[in-house]
């Protein structure tokens, strides 16, 4: 199994969609609320490559991007092989 790690924010509809593709997919996730936390927040943006929404969405230490590229992979059919590792 992949490794996947979500940056959100608890009053996000975007994170919580893309947790519900997850979930649904039966992938674990580690998630990493930034909305208090300024420095996690930075870490967020030098990682995204300074996209600085959320949510940001790494798979493997690659970005996904948010949970429209999240939803795109996964119409495109390229999301389960990512999450299969």
């Amino acid at each position: 199994m992949a490794t996947v790690e979500l940056y959100t924010s608890p009053l996000c509809g975007y994170c919580h969609a893309a947790k519900r593709l997850l979930d649904a997919k039966g992938a674990a996730y580690a998630e990493t609320d930034v909305s208090g936390d300024p420095e996690m927040r930075q870490e967020m943006m030098r990682r995204a490559g300074g996209r600085h929404t959320v949510p940001q969405i790494f798979i493997d230490d690659t970005h996904i991007g948010g949970f429209d590229d999240l939803s795109a992979l996964d119409r495109a059919g390229k999301l389960d092989p990512l999450l299969a590792g």
